[in-house]
Parts: C-alpha cells; sequence; structure tokens
C-alpha cells in the first residue's frame, strides 16, 4: 500500500505542476457553471404577469360577473376596463408591435362582451365573449382564451341545470330563468380540487447545471489517473517501475488513487464553489457526499477499462473523450432527458450521470435513504466496469 501512495503521490504532484487537473477539474466545470447559471437564472426567475383590456357593452349581471372574475385574478393581472371596442384592439395591436414605445399603452389581449349579452346568456339563446390578443404575446393571449372559456364552461354547466330543472315545453321568462341560474350557482360543486403540498424533489436550474457541468467534467478529470499507465509506457518510466522490486497491483492501485484523490477533490470544490458563488442548492451535505464518492467510483471503472484496452495515451484519450460526451449527452448533463421521455428517458438509466442527478434531485427535501437507489446505481457501475478493467490492467502490468 505504501508504493501504491507513493505512485499516487508522484502522479499528483505532476497534475498539479502541469495544471491541467485544475482546468479540465475547477476551472472549465465552474466557468462553464457560471455562464449557463447567468443564461438560464433570468428565464427561471420570470414571473408571468399580462396586461388584458376589458370592453363591457352588456351591463348586465352576466357581464358584470365576468368583469369581476378578471379583476379578482390577481396582482400578476392587469386589468383595464376601455369603452369602444377600437380602442381595445389598437392597444392589442400596440402590445404586439416590438418597436412600440415605452409611452404607449399596450395590451396582450381584450375581452369584448356584447351587447345584451346577459339577456341572450339567461334566456337560453347562447351569448359569444370575445378575446383578441397580441401576436407577441401568444402565452398570456392563450391563457385569456383559458379564462374566458373556463368562464363560458361555467355557465354551459348552470344552463344545463337549469334546463333539466324546466320541464319540456315550459316557457320560462327571462328574469325566473335569471333566478334560477342564481339557485344554481349556489349550489356547491360535488368535486373540488385541494392543494396539498409536498416537498419539491427537482433541482433548480442553477443547481442543476452546476451538477451536469460537475459530473461531466469528472469524467475528463478521473482519466488522468487511469490513463497514467500509458503515459508510463510512452515515456519509458513503465520499464523502471518494472524493474523495481514491488509488486504489480501496487501500480495498479496507484493509478486508481490518484483519479480518485482527483475526482473527490475537483468535485468537492464544485459543490462548495457554486453553493457560494451561485447559490446552488444540492441538499444534504452527507447525501452529497454519498453521490460524489459514487460518482467518482463508477467513472473510474468505466475509463479505465477504456485505458486498458487502448493502445496509445492518445487513443485511450480519444476514446474517453467520446464515451465522456456520449454519456453525458445521454444522461442529461446539458437538459432535463425527462423532458424527451420514451425510449431516451429510459436510455439514460445506462449513463452515471442521470443516476447522480437523479440522486440530487431526490434529495431535495428528502431524507439522505431517498439516495440510496442512485447510489446503489452508481456503485453497481463502478464495481461492474471496475471488475472488467481489473483484469484488462492485469495484462498491462505485465511484461
Amino acid at each position: 500500500m505504501r508504493t501504491a501512495l507513493l505512485i499516487a503521490r508522484k502522479d499528483l504532484s505532476i497534475r498539479l505542476r502541469d495544471k491541467s487537473a485544475f482546468i479540465y477539474g475547477i476551472i472549465a466545470p465552474l466557468g462553464l457553471a457560471f455562464i449557463f447559471s447567468f443564461v438560464f437564472n433570468p428565464i427561471q426567475n420570470s414571473t408571468f404577469s399580462a396586461e388584458y383590456v376589458v370592453v363591457n357593452q352588456d351591463g348586465g349581471p352576466v357581464g358584470d360577473q365576468f368583469v369581476g372574475v378578471l379583476e379578482g385574478l390577481g396582482d400578476e393581472y392587469t386589468i383595464r376596463e376601455v369603452d369602444s371596442v377600437d380602442d381595445a384592439k389598437k392597444q392589442v395591436e400596440v402590445g404586439s408591435d416590438a418597436f412600440a414605445g415605452e409611452d404607449e399603452v399596450k395590451a396582450d389581449a381584450a375581452f369584448i362582451i356584447p351587447a345584451g349579452f346577459s339577456e341572450d346568456l339567461l334566456s337560453g339563446d347562447g351569448g359569444t365573449i370575445t378575446v383578441v390578443g397580441a401576436a407577441s404575446s401568444a402565452l398570456s393571449a392563450q391563457v385569456a382564451f383559458s379564462i374566458a372559456d373556463g368562464f363560458a364552461s361555467g355557465y354551459d354547466a348552470l344552463n344545463l341545470a337549469v334546463s333539466t330543472a324546466i320541464p319540456e315545453g315550459v316557457e320560462v321568462d327571462p328574469q325566473t330563468r335569471g333566478m334560477m341560474f342564481g339557485e344554481a350557482a349556489q349550489v356547491p360543486a360535488p368535486l373540488g380540487l385541494d392543494d396539498v403540498s409536498t416537498a419539491t424533489k427537482q433541482l433548480d436550474a442553477t443547481t442543476y447545471m452546476a451538477a451536469g457541468m460537475a459530473v461531466f467534467f469528472l469524467f475528463f478529470t478521473v482519466s488522468f489517473g487511469v490513463s497514467g499507465l500509458l503515459e508510463e509506457r510512452r515515456i519509458g518510466t513503465m520499464d523502471r517501475l518494472f524493474a523495481a522490486p514491488i509488486n504489480r497491483n501496487s501500480i495498479i492501485m496507484g493509478k486508481a488513487l490518484t483519479s480518485f484523490v482527483l475526482g473527490i477533490v475537483s468535485m468537492s470544490v464544485l459543490v462548495v464553489a457554486t453553493s457560494l458563488l451561485l447559490d446552488a442548492s444540492w441538499g444534504n451535505p452527507v447525501g452529497v457526499a454519498m453521490l460524489v464518492v459514487a460518482a467518482v467510483f463508477s467513472a473510474m471503472g468505466i475509463l479505465a477499462i477504456v485505458a486498458a484496452t487502448a493502445k496509445t495515451q492518445e487513443q485511450a484519450g480519444s476514446f474517453q473523450a467520446i464515451i465522456s460526451l456520449l454519456l453525458a449527452f445521454l444522461g442529461g448533463t446539458f437538459f432535463s432527458i425527462s423532458q424527451a421521455g420514451g425510449l431516451l428517458e429510459k436510455l439514460s438509466l445506462i449513463t452515471p450521470h442521470a443516476w447522480f442527478l437523479r440522486g440530487l434531485g431526490d434529495l431535495q427535501g428528502g431524507e439522505v435513504s431517498s439516495v440510496f437507489p442512485s447510489v446503489g446505481a452508481l456503485l453497481a457501475f463502478g464495481l461492474v466496469t471496475g471488475g472488467i478493467a481489473w483484469v484488462f490492467l492485469q495484462k498491462a502490468v505485465q511484461r
């Protein structure tokens, strides 16, 4: 074991002198995490708001009720009443103009309630609320349509209830029908929705990108150790190791320790740095530590296979880069793979990246035990690939 530690110390000192470990293990992932944070944070933290205008030409109870519904939507919505349809449409047109001045009155959508709307609706003839949306405010316009559609659906249900209560062939005047509408509206809904808040097991955008960059560059960082055997052979120092009275397994263990230390240090620095500088929320430190160790172990096993089977250091570097990129994209380090769904989401589970990110997500608002499945999967990656790599590495250290 002492020999393995000496080999690891020598390799670590080399990596510290040539700065390669700093670049791949800290500077590159931290820099990209900063960039992605600045890009995605404004999107994530942006709040929905909409400006609507309403033209109430009806003046009846139903029209007033709809205006009351709009005014009670919440602070995210600005509701203005205008007198004419032309004024409402003009404000919507200004809202569609990307070059409109700040002092111009603009709207994302307009609700137009025609004259006689209440009378037509209460008499059973039906009514229409017209929604005009701005071309550049598709989301706000869609929300406006949904508001009007929800209001109409509610009155469709009331109309069905009232029509069912009126015997066939009996004529009911609008006033009586209006009273029946009022009585039907007072009946409690048979079904309701309760808001039951639960812990959110999902990474925010900053933490997701920080974790994604960390595990992505982890595969490049640990490669410095496991590919050290090929470098020793290239520069001619392997023969000196063979000539020394040491156990050949100590050479393998020394390279593995180099990878492990580089991976742990890199991930630890990134967790602390992104937490302090980017306000990333990784979760319970114990759970994060378990995931980090397991992720480093799995990365070592996968890249050790490449290093053990490659003929030259350049070939190993190329294969390791290709495998690292493929696993990163498939594992969802740059975007949430769950958005794709289907086969792609299932295939992501063959990558350590997906299990690492899933474990961090489960840790948000959860107990440390919630990371056990992800940790188990990562350790399984490391055990299987590490076992295969050990067989090839045994041959690599033979004369």
